[in-house]
């Protein structure tokens, strides 16, 4: 018992009276430090948004404390990424490919590319030549006429396309054999599932 009460006694006296008050302030200082062991919190959409309208050339996100290709590349609103959907269409490097040099009407386009419909050639063309890359002259004829032919910043890109190409061209075989591979790999696995 006697223990107990001067253990009382050290609570009550003054140096027990400064380490009880000093308790509350390290479980605040513990509740304030705690947060920073986790990951930082992802900057909001809205701010990088701003960002890239002020500096529509930057990439996203480049200038925040996220710089990993993760962090631009899988925002919808990101105008590096709506720019690498453009030009990543199938549609778009055909129409782009095609017009190497050259001017043709909205009908020969049509004709030289297989499987595309009016109402897609047309929203491609469109999309084009509002990024800059696709220029439309419309003639004043009778029947009325309008032609389609790169800008200069469309023939920069056509080269880029043209080295992807070359590179499709030198090593078409070797994704022919991989394809065969993996289709042979996957019956024989679907078979060996299906005996189970």
């Amino acid at each position: 018992a006697r223990p107990s009460a001067k253990v009382v006694v050290m609570i009550d006296s003054p140096a027990g009276a400064m380490n009880a008050a000093a308790t509350p302030v390290m479980k605040r200082a513990t509740t304030r430090t705690q947060p920073s062991v986790a990951s930082p919190p992802r900057p909001e959409k809205a701010t990088n948004t701003t960002s890239t309208s002020k500096s529509p050339t930057h990439s996203c996100g480049t200038d925040g404390p996220y710089t990993d290709a993760y962090q631009w590349d899988t925002r919808e609103d990101c105008e590096v990424r709506q720019i690498l959907d453009r030009i990543g269409d199938k549609w778009s490097l055909l129409v782009i490919a095609l017009l190497d040099r050259r001017r043709l009407r909205f009908t020969e386009l049509r004709r030289e590319i297989d499987g595309v419909s009016q109402r897609m050639l047309t929203v491609t063309l469109r999309q084009l030549e509002r990024d800059g890359l696709v220029r439309r002259t419309v003639h004043a004829v009778v029947p009325p006429r309008v032609d389609y032919e790169l800008t200069s910043l469309g023939v920069t890109l056509h080269e880029t396309i043209q080295a992807l190409v070359t590179w499709t061209e030198s090593h078409q075989n070797e994704i022919a054999a991989a394809r065969a591979a993996y289709d042979a790999r996957a019956a024989h696995e679907a078979e060996t599932a299906h005996a189970r």
